[in-house]
């Protein structure tokens, strides 16, 4: 039987988004979440999440498109001086990644000061993605797994979607199909990290090719063609309201299409749902055996 852990991203982007959360998780269908540690709905999502203790719960690391936890006159790298927030567009980010201009220590600095400020307020962490999936790139993916093993998180997305979900996924624009492809490359050498680092991951992330236009034919089509392994459906439920509109993400009225696709999950037999607490400790199980 197919192990799946359905999570939403962006928990405390906005109040909308935290009460989709809030309805999936009641309708015991979405059973994860990654929470962001500094946005305008954090707080109420911090204390939705304390009342859901079923909720697996993840810190969403953010480190384009938001506001620094850390001191940001210690990161240098990350901050666009003009504005005191982080770079904006993923685009400008990886630019910056790429020719060296961003430096490890400020991004495990700034993930590390994200997680503690969620466990600050007593959440046990289940386990750490990115906004816009940058730990797909070695060099990122090192810093946030040493924040997060010094906060004792040992389990982390795979972001990297299979070829059968890349294919039972047919409405999702060319262009966003040849973005996810081109970046499957990468997948190998994470793996290896994070085995390297005795992580916990999935098999793979389901949905990634999906986001934006995630409805409920595409989630028939996903579970139907699931096989034999653990997944993550990738997912970005949310009702569109003022401070959604003002939050700087492409994703306004897909979100309650998306929170529909996932309900319709609850007719379907054959597939387990976890959260990411489901996959164990590697290392646990090490010292089991």
């Amino acid at each position: 039987m197919p192990r799946l852990i359905v999570n939403a991203d962006d928990f405390g982007l906005a109040p909308g988004v935290n009460r989709a959360i809030l309805e999936l998780h009641a309708a015991e269908v979405l059973t994860s979440a990654t929470l962001m540690a500094q946005s305008c709905a954090t707080e109420e999502a911090v204390n939705m999440a304390l009342a859901m203790p079923t909720l697996g719960v993840g810190c969403h690391i953010v480190l384009v498109d938001g506001t620094p936890v850390f001191d940001k006159n210690r990161i240098p790298s990350l901050v666009d001086r003009t504005t005191g927030n982080f770079y904006s567009g993923l685009g400008s980010f990886l630019k910056r990644s790429f020719t060296a201009r961003i430096r490890s220590a400020d991004v495990e600095a700034e993930a590390s000061a994200q997680i503690a400020l969620l466990q600050s307020y007593g959440l046990r962490l289940t386990h750490v993605d990115t906004h816009k999936h940058i730990h797909m790139f070695p060099a990122i993916l090192r810093s946030v797994l040493r924040a997060a093993k010094a906060a004792g998180i040992h389990t982390i997305r795979n972001p990297f979607e299979p070829i059968w979900s890349l294919n039972a996924t047919t409405n999702a624009p060319e262009l966003r199909r040849a973005e996810v492809v081109f970046l499957r490359r990468f997948e190998s050498k994470f793996r290896r990290i994070v085995a390297e680092e005795g992580f916990q991951t999935t098999d793979g992330a389901v949905g990634v090719l999906a986001t934006g236009t995630l409805n409920i034919a595409t989630v028939h089509a996903l579970i139907t063609a699931m096989p034999e392994g653990t997944f993550e459906l990738v997912s970005h439920p949310g009702y569109r309201d003022e401070q959604l509109a003002k939050a700087n993400t492409r994703l306004l009225e897909s979100r309650e299409i998306e929170r529909n696709a996932l309900m319709a999950i609850r007719d379907y037999g054959g597939i387990d749902l976890i959260s990411f607490a489901g996959l164990g400790h590697p290392v646990q199980e090490k010292a089991a055996s």
